[in-house]
């Protein structure tokens, strides 16, 4: 479904499609026992057409379906936020000397995964446990027997390793430790409570007090993941519960993580879902969960789900999970426990969802009808140059969709063409380079058409950058947004527009004003801390980095090097008679 701009704004699927438009567009009060009137008739007042396709099953339905809520993100879909997903910690068995890593990806690899991790148990903290516990090692080194290091790390000596880079444990040893590892991360906490104790009180009579406080707050996390057990819990099942509940306004979803006997995690989610089943959003947001989470044994959810065999049949490519909607015992306590969740944060989250609506969807509309926009600006970019005198010169590409922020489609840009400070060629130059990308669909970001982009600046810095635009393309809007008085200036309209100082839809564009410019100047500065660090020697094929340091360590100074005779370069290690002529060449060239 598209609103009057082409945006899509709903996905979903049918078997029946008449019938289920009809549904929607008959959705009274007296007909719709869901009485899910105001949410619907919220997303059919902006239906202005509609796009459909075929698929031969209705599992081929369902995977379209969730890859265009991916792809579109629509306002009145369920969506789960993009960015990072939650952190596991991975134990690789397979390798000789294992050591236990965060991960935020699950992989089919044979591996052990534990987690994941979040809303109040943090994955580095259980991580800092096991290394305070147990000796396992922390580097990447690729350990080999019959190549051990020539000496033991810091960690060995602060008793934090076993040091099996060195031969100090056998393999069969060190397995053992590990087995105990993997023992706490099923759930047993018993064995390192113990350890940790022990080893504060030696900490303590050797006066390592601050050792002591260290292994002190340990053991406060290991009584805190105590705390979280849920009785009558089997303690080798895995559980994820998802229970939905909604007010026909808006709607949130409560997600419990169980593993051990533990809750690992609580989340709670509010969403404005325009499904006419409460079946359909826990679907949609169950396939969006999984697609970079771990599969578990069990998935408990609190409404029945029409296509159960065709979500079973997705998630079965990474675990085969069952499922259950009616339970009993321990499954209906933890359901129920989900349930009073997502009722209690459906509550809370009302008036904070109101408000992120006006400041998000609210402020493009109001932007829309103030400044007389001829498209909804779903996707707003909007760019600063940064530089020194005209040296190091860079440029930022901000974008926000549904006015929030977009930090996936960020993009950073080194001005090539443009000699000195000269900020109107820079831009040229850039918007020149961003819409060659977007013909060219080759990034994410550039492949997607701005509804409007903003720049920083008066009428002059808008009319010559609006000529240039518009002779390449004329189907995007721009307008500039004025520091001293906020003011905002449209192409061929010398008169600004003053939004009202306090009102979202300025807010917004004073905020991507802001981050575009925190963006350069971050770039900019970073970038300009990397050529001070730069020498001439990396400009020379056959020194490294190693043989750098080396020379660096050996004559002192850059001069002294220009000084040095082939023979003298060629006392430095790894410096052969050949790379020592041809630094002397490169320098006196």
């Amino acid at each position: 479904m598209k609103d009057i701009d082409g945006n899509v704004i709903y996905v979903g699927k049918a078997k029946n499609l008449k019938n289920r438009v009809s549904q929607y567009f008959n959705n009274k009060p007296e007909k719709n026992a869901n009485g899910y009137t105001f949410k619907v008739k919220a997303m059919v007042d902006k239906i202005f057409d509609f796009e459909y396709f075929i698929t031969l099953s209705e599992l081929d339905a369902l995977a379209l379906e969730s890859n265009l809520i991916k792809k579109h993100q629509p306002f009145f879909n369920i969506l789960l936020k993009d960015g990072k997903s939650f952190p596991y910690i991975k134990i690789d068995t397979s390798k000789p000397f294992p050591k236990p890593e965060i991960v935020r990806k699950v992989k089919k690899d044979g591996a052990k995964y534990f987690g994941p991790y979040f809303a109040g148990i943090k994955a580095f903290e259980v991580l800092k446990i096991i290394n305070s516990a147990f000796l396992v090692r922390t580097c990447n080194l690729k350990i080999e027997k019959s190549k051990p290091q020539p000496r033991e790390c810091l960690n060995y000596m602060l008793n934090l390793c076993s040091a099996p880079c060195t031969n100090k444990i056998s393999e069969k040893d060190y397995d053992k430790i590990i087995a105990k590892v993997i023992e706490f991360l099923n759930g047993n906490d018993n064995l390192i409570l113990h350890l940790l104790q022990e080893k504060m009180l030696i900490a303590s009579e050797n006066e390592n007090f601050e050792k002591a406080l260290e292994l002190r707050e340990n053991i406060k996390m290991v009584q805190k993941l105590k705390q979280k057990v849920v009785a009558q819990v089997p303690q080798n099942k895995e559980i994820d519960v998802f229970a939905y509940a909604t007010n026909n306004i808006s709607g949130a979803i409560s997600l419990l993580v169980v593993r051990g006997g533990k809750i690992l995690g609580v989340q709670n989610l509010t969403t404005v879902d325009a499904s006419l089943d409460e079946g359909e959003t826990l679907s949609s947001f169950i396939l969006q969960y999984y697609a970079n989470a771990k599969v578990p044994e069990i998935i408990l959810i609190s409404h029945n789900i029409e296509d159960i065999n065709n979500i079973e049949t997705i998630l079965t490519n990474k675990r085969k999970p069952q499922i259950y909607t009616a339970m009993r015992g321990y499954k209906k306590y933890l359901l129920d426990m989900a349930k009073a969740n997502a009722k209690e944060h459906l509550e809370k989250s009302a008036t904070v969802e109101k408000t992120k609506f006006n400041e998000t969807i609210g402020a493009i509309q109001n932007l829309k009808k103030e400044l007389g926009l001829l498209h909804l600006p779903k996707r707003i970019e909007c760019y600063d140059i940064s530089n020194t005198q005209g040296t190091n010169s860079v440029a930022s590409m901000v974008v926000f969709i549904n006015g929030d922020k977009a930090k996936k489609h960020y993009r950073k840009f080194k001005i090539n063409t443009v000699e000195g400070p000269n900020d109107f060629e820079s831009l040229k130059e850039v918007i020149t380079r961003r819409l060659i990308e977007l013909d060219k669909c080759s990034d994410e970001s550039f492949c997607q058409k701005p509804d409007l982009i903003l720049i920083d600046g008066g009428k002059g810095q808008l009319s010559i950058t609006a000529n240039f635009l518009f002779s390449i393309r004329n189907d995007i809007e721009i307008i500039s947004l004025a520091k001293k008085f906020e003011e905002v200036f449209k192409p061929n309209n010398p008169t600004p527009i003053m939004l009202k100082r306090a009102s979202v839809e300025l807010r917004l564009l004073q905020n991507l004003r802001d981050e575009a410019h925190r963006f350069a100047i971050t770039f900019h500065r970073n970038l300009r801390q990397k050529k001070s660090l730069a020498s001439p020697l990396d400009d020379i094929k056959g020194v490294g980095k190693v043989k750098k340091d080396a020379l660096i360590k050996q004559f002192k100074t850059i001069e002294e090097i220009k000084k040095a005779s082939p023979e003298e370069l060629a006392l430095v290690k790894g410096i052969d008679k050949n790379l020592a002529n041809k630094i002397k060449e490169f320098f006196e060239n």
